[in-house]
């Protein structure tokens, strides 16, 4: 069809007259189109408003016009279909495609072109643009919705006075009034390196989606806001000049919300305080525009207003109530002024009281550690002389053998016990070693079953990737062990004992309630049984000395404080949680070791090692039956042995024996000089000596904050023959191991 033959005979216009008037309709699209819609005409009208000249869609269908949802749900079939069937199509405005891309809102309708026999032979297309008018509306219905949004805003703040409430109520409306995806109000609060702030209100998002991630900082992008200097909005933050010039993360980290769109508002009161800051974000670009920056100041507005009046209901509140409290405290004190004087008195009398008794403990350390020294040499005498007799008496003697060796654990007895007291006034030396605590649990398994019996199931869990611990090994084995025979105790018709170690943190809170706690990361080694478990009052004297739940001959009440007394002089915490019929846990925590790992030393059985003929020891011990022991073990292990009284004469000796290769000192001397002063005049006259300290109590000779100086080699009194001979050797093997007095 032409379009000559669109104008019918009758008519009184030619086709070059009907163009020109559909060409005049400048603001309207007139297209035609044959049967089958491809197009026949295109007016100027339909070039302006669409964009293609009439020859790019002569031949075309009108499909190109429609959108991809259109296309999809069949919008022009249904517009041609409705024309042919009721003599009008379409009518229902919607988005209509320009050629270079750009939307336009258009409304238009198809109607049939008939011959005059009323076969249809085309349609025309009517198209009118409608997008400023549906702009204007849109505009319309934005600002109305804004306008009920800060109104509901406004009469939501007037009636909050809860703080939190007040900045939810302004970051859910932001979020509502803005489009963003997600919302948060940080408060301006600097920390003490003045980059800190603190995040109050999130909408959108749950609050887990930020926790994670450290505060905001003092960056280019949140500086403006935090500084009071306006509206930040970015149609792409991460396009911004001012984005990612921080270290170390260079813009958001990584598992951060995505975040394309942004527009950040100050909020600032009355008095000029920037209060904090309304952040707002969306992971397409171009979310946010200047009605959103209107309508965001005047939520901050309001916002900084309700914030004001928050505060000062606030500060009349808390006025008043402190107004009332010294009221009500006067008036208390007036009235129980006598009750007040008898409390204070009571509370004198129990810090009194609890002067004395830390007095006491004082002394009673100070007197162990005294009798600790004779005792442990005594202890020396006896144990190394039955030892002797047990190397010595024939084995037909079979009496004489089980005598040596009840008074031997007699003897042992005692001297664990010195031990204990030494452990509870926190006076034993200790030789930390770094220690991996699953390793030395596992070691103890044997020990464990053998000392608890059949009727105690034992159980270990052991953490993986746990942290190394500095402790003495040999004592937290011992602690272990004691909690673990008092957990059998607990337990006499059987039960369970679990031993569970994990990497734990304590934090200043917990520490600030605890004595001697310092906050960080510990190794925690949980015991626990399903024992009888024990009431408020006895777990509160758990820890005292010679405090014991036991009947008499049972226990000496020192075994959780030698617990206590190792944890506390490692560095360490100890905690007891129990509840009768409950069992009990008691939990040991030792601080992490900090540094490089360093191998843990494996203990095994081997040969008593001897010595050389020509090797020389020279032995100073002020005790005469402990330096004779000592001496004659040292010739029967094959060494060649100088016997010292006190400092002076041992010194005297090295200025003229021609080799001495050890010196074996007491730490507790007469005459002047300790064995550690003597030990240093010593190295003076002969730097390559190698020196080993023997001591029943070491005070502060060699041992500082209960932990042995480093360098220094120590054999605790009462010694075996066996630690006798693998000490000196182990000394003089080892050059790393030649004591630094």
């Amino acid at each position: 069809m032409t379009n000559r033959e669109i104008i019918s005979t009758p008519l009184l216009i030619t086709a070059p007259e009907w163009r020109q008037i559909v060409d005049s309709a400048t603001d309207t699209a007139i297209i035609t189109t044959d049967p089958g819609g491809k197009v026949t005409s295109w007016n100027e009208g339909a070039r302006r408003l669409l964009g293609w000249e009439e020859h790019e869609m002569l031949g075309h269908t009108l499909a190109r016009l429609f959108t991809d949802a259109d296309r999809q749900n069949g919008t022009l079939a249904r517009e041609y279909h409705d024309a042919a069937a009721k003599g009008l199509g379409g009518g229902e405005e919607g988005w209509r495609l320009r050629k270079d891309g750009e939307r336009v809102w258009a409304t238009g309708e198809i109607t049939p072109i008939r011959s005059d026999g009323g076969d249809i032979i085309g349609y025309v297309k009517i198209l009118r643009d409608r997008t400023q008018r549906r702009e204007a509306e849109v505009s319309l219905r934005e600002e109305r919705r804004a306008l009920e949004i800060l109104n509901r805003a406004g009469s939501a703040l007037a009636a909050e006075t809860d703080l939190h409430r007040v900045v939810q109520i302004v970051t859910d409306a932001g979020v509502e009034l803005s489009g963003a995806q997600f919302g948060a109000f940080f408060y301006n609060v600097t920390a003490d390196n003045g980059e800190s702030y603190m995040l109050y209100t999130l909408s959108g998002v749950p609050m887990e989606s930020f926790s994670k991630f450290p505060m905001p900082r003092n960056t280019d992008v949140f500086a403006p806001t935090f500084n009071g200097e306006g509206i930040v909005r970015s149609n792409d933050i991460t396009k911004d000049p001012r984005y990612g010039r921080n270290a170390p993360r260079k813009g958001m980290p990584e598992g951060h919300l995505p975040v394309r769109s942004y527009l950040a508002v100050p909020v600032i009161s009355r008095s000029g305080e920037v209060i904090g800051g309304l952040f707002f974000g969306h992971a397409q670009t171009g979310v946010f525009t200047e009605r959103s920056e209107r309508g965001m100041a005047g939520l901050a507005a309001e916002a900084a207003v309700a914030i004001d009046n928050v505060r000062l209901t606030r500060s009349a509140q808390r006025e008043i109530e402190e107004r009332k409290r010294a009221e009500e405290a006067l008036r208390e004190l007036n009235a129980t002024l006598e009750r007040q004087v008898a409390e204070r008195t009571e509370e004198l009398r129990i810090k009194d009281e609890a002067l004395r008794q830390s007095q006491k403990m004082e002394a009673v350390g100070q007197l162990t550690g005294g009798v600790a020294h004779d005792f442990n040499n005594l202890l020396q005498i006896i144990i190394g002389n039955l030892e002797t007799l047990e190397r010595t008496v024939p084995e037909s003697s079979g009496r004489l053998h089980r005598a040596v060796q009840s008074a031997m654990n007699g003897a042992r007895r005692a001297a664990s016990l010195t031990r204990r007291l030494l452990a509870f006034s926190r006076r034993q030396p200790l030789d930390p070693k770094p220690i991996d605590v699953n390793v030395l649990v596992t070691g103890m398994s044997e020990l464990l079953h053998r000392s608890l019996g059949e009727t105690i199931e034992i159980e270990t869990v052991r953490a993986a990737g746990l942290w190394r611990v500095e402790a003495d090994a040999n004592e937290l084995e011992a602690a272990i062990l004691n909690l673990a025979v008092n957990a059998r105790d607990a337990m006499p018709a059987g039960g369970r004992l679990t031993i569970e170690t994990a990497n734990s943190y304590i934090d200043e809170a917990y520490a600030a309630g605890q004595a001697e706690v310092t906050p960080g990361q510990y190794v925690a080694i949980s015991i626990s049984d399903t024992g009888e478990g024990m009431d408020a009052e006895t777990t509160a004297r758990a820890f005292e000395p010679f405090f014991t739940t036991k009947p008499v001959g049972r226990g000496t009440g020192l075994g959780l404080s030698q617990v206590y007394g190792f944890v506390k002089q490692s560095g360490g915490h100890v905690k007891l949680y129990s509840e009768p019929g409950q069992g009990t846990t008691v939990r040991i925590y030792l601080p992490r070791r900090e540094g490089d790992t360093e191998p843990v030393e494996t203990v095994t059985d081997a040969p008593i090692p001897e010595g050389e003929r020509e090797e020389t020891i020279l032995v100073v011990e002020d005790d005469d039956d402990v330096r004779a022991y000592s001496a004659e073990s040292l010739r029967e292990l094959g060494y060649r042995v100088i016997e010292a009284h006190d400092g002076n004469a041992a010194l005297r000796l090295l200025e003229h024996q021609p080799r001495i290769d050890l010196l074996f000192t007491d730490v507790v001397l007469p005459g002047g000089l300790t064995g550690a002063q003597v030990a240093a005049q010593a190295r003076a006259l002969r730097p390559d000596l190698k020196v080993l300290f023997t001591t029943g109590y070491a005070r502060n000779a060699i041992v500082h904050h209960g932990r042995l100086d480093k360098g220094v080699q120590l054999l605790t009194k009462p010694f075996s023959f066996k630690d006798l001979a693998a000490k000196i050797r182990d000394v003089l093997d080892n050059p790393g191991r030649s004591a630094e007095a």
